[in-house]
């Protein structure tokens, strides 16, 4: 392992187990958070607590702080990444409730939770803590652009919140199994809970994006992989400058582009369409030469939850054989998953 951010410095210091607050989220894209916890730290999670009804559900059961902390939690997780990461009033109240029930509080938001008057008070009477996942490293340098050693994978995407972590996280752990040495990096405050470091990119100040991106993947081993977690879309209108800075400083050897079928509008963002997958192909190319010329696609992952598994399957291999490279469903697997892997790795 070659890893900079060390688990003792991440998520082992996290009190767990989980409950996972899901507010008034309406958006599931909104509450990837709590879905990421569920689906690769379920040992971790409880339950969840929903505002109203018309809440996104994890599908964990529903439990109060209360009831939470009787059965073993530890904390409660903010687990929604809503736009500007805000904490909204509404949501205030619950926070202070778990406090009182027992339970620490962490948030991956940009507002920070000791920045809140009635949760900063209530948890100094209570003593419990509040950790904010979402800060940056000090000191972080401007980007040299200097080629690493080692080899480096990212995941890129049509939009936000459709599976670069998911992608990321499964590519690593089809390495490990094939005995390569390999890191998953993790740049967005869900895959740092999992994970138990990383640097949340969409915290830093623009300038040192790619700086970031440089230290989060260091010098490695000739035959080391890290795979890098990847964040909003080079398209998007409101975030794609954190996707360009983390382009250039990771220098990708390989990328896979993530998409999901069926969404044809960025998420959040009114009136601008998805672009063709092709397109992002051609777009991450010709932007990433500019620090790895060797820069290449390996394919492509969808996130086929919306379809049945016949109809996916038959989705994946019509587009394979269109776009010449394999498509896959991560969570899926199989051996479109395997030539998936097979391709990254050639």
């Amino acid at each position: 392992m070659n890893a900079p951010f060390s688990a003792s410095a991440g998520m082992s210091m996290l009190p767990h187990p989980y409950l996972l607050f899901l507010g008034d989220t309406e958006q599931a894209g909104f509450a990837k958070t709590a879905f990421g916890l569920r689906d690769w730290a379920a040992d971790k999670c409880v339950g969840e607590l929903r505002l109203t009804d018309a809440t996104v559900s994890t599908g964990l059961t529903a439990m109060s702080p209360a009831e939470a902390r009787s059965r073993g939690a530890r904390a409660m997780v903010i687990g929604v990444a809503n736009q500007g990461g805000v904490i909204p009033p509404a949501w205030r109240a619950s926070l202070v409730e778990a406090l009182e029930a027992g339970l620490d509080l962490i948030a991956g938001m940009h507002m920070r939770l000791a920045d809140l008057p009635e949760v900063a008070a209530a948890a100094k009477r209570l003593g419990r803590r509040l950790h904010d996942v979402r800060v940056p490293p000090a000191n972080i340098p401007v980007a040299s652009g200097r080629k690493r050693s080692g080899k480096r994978l990212l995941t890129v995407g049509t939009d936000c919140a459709l599976g670069k972590k998911y992608t990321a996280l499964a590519l690593a752990g089809a390495f490990a199994e094939r005995g390569i040495d390999v890191d998953f990096r993790a740049t967005g405050q869900t895959g740092i809970m999992i994970s138990g470091g990383g640097i949340p990119m969409d915290a830093v100040v623009s300038d040192f994006e790619a700086g970031a991106a440089e230290i989060l993947s260091p010098d490695a081993a000739p035959d080391h992989w890290d795979v890098i977690e990847g964040q909003g879309s080079l398209i998007h209108p409101a975030y794609a400058a954190v996707s360009l800075g983390l382009l250039h400083g990771s220098q990708p050897d390989v990328f896979v582009v993530c998409h999901e079928p069926g969404r044809t509008h960025m998420l959040g963002t009114a009136g601008y369409r998805l672009l063709p997958v092709q397109e992002i192909v051609d777009l991450t190319i010709a932007l990433g030469r500019r620090t790895n010329p060797s820069i290449r696609c390996g394919g492509f992952s969808f996130n086929t939850s919306a379809l049945d598994a016949d109809a996916a399957e038959d989705l994946m291999a019509r587009e394979s054989e269109r776009l010449g490279l394999p498509v896959a469903d991560p969570v899926r697997g199989g051996p479109a998953f395997d030539a998936l892997v097979a391709s990254c790795l050639a």
